[in-house]
């Protein structure tokens, strides 16, 4: 097991990757939550990493795509909802990269051409609508897919939804290397990491970087979807997986920490208090969040503030991970919700 900060760093450095994320992204106060809240709050802007391929996708897909033409792969499948962030993404990164894509779309009924579903129109990828209530899964869906592919004569690679992965995970814990750099240079130390915790992944490398690191933050993760027990399984998995591609020995002992109550209605889903934050925040510091994965999570970080939860700490940091191509077909409900 490598023992201190250089020899993380320079396995990360070894590693496959393909730049395709505007990095690093800035971090900065929020002056008026922070005197509200009584908090140091700070936000580091990952919705900054590029337009097509915005917010935090990209950074696991940087790692993810390379591994992809290395095994000589020329479509990438991948799945999610059908205002998925990671599947336009996704798409984004093959038509860069001269490669097809093909994305797996979970839906209840015919989706409006509009936000992220438009844009994966528009970056040419193929594009299979699934209800899931019909019993096959999206990932069954996208074997079943990559087969044809393959019969086909072509090279399919399957991304797992939100490419949390053992690979896609390489994405955050070098987030949480640059954030260790950031650190230094404004002279501020974080003593909590808050994001949302969607498919796994941010949260994943986030915690493995405290820990190889030994940089001794709180790390927590706001469930937006599933719950606490739901994610400690899956964050122990990926993680495992992560580990092991680093030929790294598990780093002590130390337990995820993820807060729940703050999914809502579920996934994708908004209630009107959670949209007029969204607003008010927008209003309150130009911060635009998105109705999926962060504003419902800055809305449990804000809430948690004022419980008492984050007492210990002075600073806390939070990740923006993007998605605000999610507003525009939330337009109607947030307009009624302002």
């Amino acid at each position: 097991m490598a023992t201190d900060r250089k020899q993380i760093e320079e396995k990360l450095d070894r590693l496959d990757r393909i730049r395709l994320a505007n990095l690093p992204t800035p971090v900065y106060r929020l002056d008026r939550v922070s005197a509200e809240l009584g908090k140091n709050i700070w936000i580091k802007r990952d919705d900054f990493t590029g337009a097509e391929m915005s917010g935090n996708k990209v950074r696991k897909l940087e790692f993810t795509a390379a591994k992809a033409l290395k095994e000589g792969a020329d479509v990438l499948i991948t799945a999610g909802g059908i205002q998925s962030n990671h599947a336009r993404a996704t798409a984004a990164a093959a038509a860069r990269l001269g490669l097809r894509s093909h994305l797996v779309l979970s839906v209840e009924s015919e989706p409006r051409m509009e936000g992220n579903y438009l844009l994966d129109r528009m970056l040419g990828a193929g594009i299979t609508l699934l209800d899931e209530n019909g019993g096959v899964t999206l990932s069954a869906k996208m074997e079943e897919i990559a087969g044809e592919y393959r019969k086909a004569g072509l090279r399919p690679y399957v991304i797992p939804v939100g490419a949390s992965d053992g690979v896609g995970n390489f994405g955050y814990l070098n987030a949480f290397r640059e954030i260790l750099h950031q650190e230094e240079e404004l002279g501020v130390t974080f003593d909590a990491v808050v994001c949302a915790a969607g498919s796994g992944g941010t949260y994943s490398g986030l915690w493995l970087g405290n820990r190889l690191f030994g940089a001794g933050k709180r790390i927590v993760g706001i469930t937006v979807c599933d719950n606490r027990d739901y994610f400690n399984g899956v964050c122990s998995r990926i993680t495992k997986s992560t580990l092991a591609l680093l030929e790294e020995e598990p780093p002590g002992d130390g337990e995820f920490t993820f807060i729940d109550g703050y999914k809502g209605r579920g996934y994708a889903l908004s209630k009107p208090e959670e949209l007029r934050f969204i607003a008010d925040i927008a209003a309150k510091e130009g911060v635009i969040l998105d109705p999926v994965y962060t504003g419902k999570a800055f809305y449990g970080l804000y809430s948690e503030v004022k419980k008492g939860t984050f007492d210990p700490c002075g600073n806390i940091l939070f990740i923006h991970t993007g998605g605000q191509y999610g507003l525009f077909p939330k337009q109607d409900q947030i307009s009624e919700a302002m």
